[in-house]
């Protein structure tokens, strides 16, 4: 199997969620850490900030690359980023935990392949002298 990307980052738009759900750094971090052992990760760092009122930033950082989120509970809104550069991660179990966690009554998700590969290729072999110099 080819790739045609360094990485895939799947930005995840979470509307009308449980605003229980989003208001705690606890909770929120514990969803994003599941998220991110039950789709095959390895968790490097994890980091989360509590917002007052309300609301929560954060970032597991994965040897793959990263997941973040960053929730607005007053909106019912969450923003989640997924970037994984190995084909191996089952980004679908990390989506399916993150909908059950936060209960979102709509879901839209925009794939954005980073790294795309002709153009890196094209770009170092345009490049390969003052890289090496």
């Amino acid at each position: 199997m080819r790739r045609e990307a360094l990485g895939i980052h799947l930005l995840i738009e979470m509307y009308g969620c449980d605003p229980h759900t989003l208001k705690g750094v606890d909770y929120v971090g514990k969803v994003m850490e599941r998220a991110a052992k039950e789709s095959k990760t390895k968790v490097v760092e994890i980091f989360f900030h509590q917002f007052l009122p309300y609301g929560v930033s954060g970032v597991v950082v994965i040897e793959e690359s990263h997941y973040t989120i960053h929730t607005w509970p007053e909106e019912r809104y969450a923003a989640i980023d997924l970037f994984y550069c190995d084909p191996k991660v089952d980004v679908d179990r990390a989506i399916e935990v993150l909908k059950e966690s936060f209960k979102p009554q709509h879901v839209t998700i925009m794939e954005v392949k980073r790294g795309v590969l002709p153009e890196v290729h094209s770009f170092v072999k345009q490049h390969q002298e003052e890289m090496v110099s």
